[in-house]
């Protein structure tokens, strides 16, 4: 019984000393699956603080489970994205592991946004999910279907690390 008391001690401070986002200088490495209509696939993406509320970075998207009679190509496969995001964790105070951001992307295919969430569980490990979506596309009269891979709205989901 004592060992489990230590066990749960240990495990709580570490609990207490995680953060989802400290500001300036802060580096976060996600990583995780994406999935829109027709096609899924995974998602790497960097983030680096800024400030204490703003960070930007870069996603990199290429999607692998994608209909047979879309035929897509490499290049309608592959997005790659840099961001800029307002954590809203600290204004928010809902839990210091808890991080609310918003923000708005320019890829290869658009201008767009999306709105994440992330929670940690410890010092570096914590998970994620995003919802992204196109504001403004750079081609307007799309004929090929295979083009509207990563030019809808998407879902992210994944691990989420401190580096």
């Amino acid at each position: 019984m004592k060992k489990l008391i230590v066990i749960l001690c240990v495990l709580s401070v570490s609990f207490v000393n995680a953060q989802a986002f400290i500001g300036n200088t802060d580096n976060k490495f996600q990583i995780g699956a994406n999935f829109q209509d027709n096609a899924t696939g995974i998602n790497v993406s960097y983030d680096y603080g800024l400030g204490e509320n703003i960070s930007v970075g870069v996603i990199g998207a290429y999607a692998l489970g994608v209909k047979e009679e879309l035929d897509a190509s490499f290049g309608d496969r592959f997005d790659i994205k840099g961001r800029f995001n307002a954590h809203l964790g600290s204004v928010l105070n809902v839990d210091e592991n808890f991080d609310v951001y918003p923000g708005l992307n320019l890829s290869l295919k658009n201008f767009g946004g999306h709105v994440g969430a992330r929670y940690f569980f410890s010092d570096g490990f914590g998970v994620f999910t995003e919802a992204v979506f196109p504001i403004a596309k750079y081609k307007t009269n799309i004929t090929n279907p295979a083009h509207y891979i990563y030019n809808q709205f998407v879902v992210n989901i994944g691990a989420s690390f401190n580096l």
